[in-house]
């Protein structure tokens, strides 16, 4: 159900620079609208309003639009003429091809002293007998009734019979709403999948009636096989095909079948499958065959593929990790498909081993050192105690020297025993030793 919103009015009123408030003119024909609601409280100022080519089934949610002078009712679903005493100003009512078949509802416009035009043909009230002579004689300030003048002589003899077309008018008027009653619950029995079929002789529903009483076994064996798009175009056949009555119910079912229609078409078959031998995957998106090659656009990452048709989307996630840019995209020239040829990836990058060769020293130092800095774990360091290059202060002194005295005790040295004074010099600035 499409209903009226502040959004869908104000794209109408970019001529009005986009203000609702002080519209005077909105136009909401084929809309697919099912009622009349928020008009009435947004566009106080409005004076012509469009509404024809929509499913409306009720005038109402109006009477608050004191300045509107002609209302577009055409091509809807409405059946009686109500809730229009507050329109003052209206001058133009156009009701053509509706349901309205209870004629004495015109009465209800005799408060709208300006309205001069009225359209009712196309509606069943059209075809009762004395139609035109009671809407002349029930609204005296008409001056064009279904498009046609009103003469002076005319609404002359229309209110000299009055009487006798008001009795003919509701006798008509009864007959059809009792057949409008009837109308409605056939409706609501084949809404509801229990409406009742006569059957034949041979216990067969009144659709199989020319059929012959019994079917070859060839015969069956082709019913059982048939396509289901052929059981497609069966089943639109018999629905285009099958007379029904029209009402308000047929039309709205009628509306209801197209639009499905119109969901189906959007929606893009396809098929997606992995190519082994060529090591791809292949995504076949059923796009329209006379559609132009500039409306599509294609988008392939690594883990999903994007297809924008017509500035709808179709988005689909890879099973595998693939190559964009060795993808490519191609239209069948028979189908008109749309083909996607997707390598697949060869796989994470992984690192690769470094050989070690013996009789390189430096390399086998590298790569030991490429090891210990790939390694997350904490490495330590082991020192060979024979391979010192540096003075070892620790043992300066000997230690069974320093173990022969305590370690308050002063040593001394004993001399040589010979050659200790030879090549002596005393220096006199150093002083001696206490």
């Amino acid at each position: 159900m499409v209903h009226i919103t502040e959004d869908m009015v104000r794209r109408r009123a970019e001529h009005n620079e986009c203000q609702i408030s002080s519209l005077e003119e909105v136009s909401l024909h084929q809309q697919d609208i099912e009622r009349i609601e928020h008009i009435g409280r947004w566009c106080r100022e409005l004076r012509i309003l469009y509404l024809q080519n929509n499913l409306i089934p009720r005038i109402e949610n109006l009477g608050r639009l004191k300045k509107l002078e002609y209302l577009n009712l055409a091509l809807n679903n409405i059946e009686v003429i109500e809730n229009l005493e507050g329109c003052e100003s209206l001058q133009k009512l156009d009701l053509t091809v509706n349901f309205v078949g209870r004629l004495s509802s015109v009465d209800s416009l005799r408060t709208n002293l300006h309205l001069t035009e009225l359209y009712l043909v196309g509606n069943p009230c059209a075809e009762f007998e004395g139609y035109r002579q009671y809407v002349v004689a029930s609204l005296p300030q008409l001056q064009l009734l279904d498009g046609t003048e009103i003469t002076r002589s005319e609404r002359i003899r229309a209110s000299q019979g009055l009487e006798e077309a008001r009795r003919k008018v509701w006798e008509q008027e009864r007959e059809y709403l009792k057949r409008r009653a009837r109308e409605k619950e056939e409706a609501q029995r084949e809404r509801e999948g229990n409406k009742e079929r006569k059957p034949g002789c041979d216990g067969r529903c009144y659709t199989d009636i020319n059929n012959p009483a019994s079917e070859s076994e060839e015969d069956q064996e082709n019913q059982e096989v048939r396509s289901p798009e052929l059981d497609e175009e069966q089943r639109e056949r018999e629905f285009w095909h099958t007379p029904c009555s029209y009402t308000p119910e047929s039309r709205l079912e009628a509306h209801r079948h197209l639009e499905e229609q119109r969901r189906a078409r959007e929606k893009l078959d396809f098929s997606l499958t992995e190519d082994e031998e060529n090591n791809m995957v292949v995504l076949d998106l059923a796009v329209y065959r006379h559609m132009d090659t500039s409306l599509i656009d294609v988008d392939v990452q690594p883990s999903y593929a994007r297809v924008c048709v017509k500035g709808k989307i179709f988005q689909i996630v890879l099973p595998a990790e693939v190559r964009p840019d060795s993808s490519t995209a191609q239209r069948s020239q028979t189908t008109g498909h749309l083909v996607l040829s997707m390598p697949r990836a060869e796989g994470e990058i992984k690192a690769t081993k470094t050989v070690t060769r013996p009789a390189s020293k430096s390399r086998r130092s590298s790569s030991s050192e490429e090891k210990t800095r790939n390694n997350p774990v904490p490495q330590r360091l082991e020192v060979d105690p024979t391979a010192h290059t540096a003075v070892d202060l620790a043992n300066i002194v000997p230690k069974h020297q320093s173990a022969k005295h305590s370690p308050l005790e002063a040593t001394t040295t004993a001399p040589p025993t010979s050659g200790w004074s030879e090549g002596f010099v005393d220096d006199p600035d150093v002083p001696p030793l206490m």
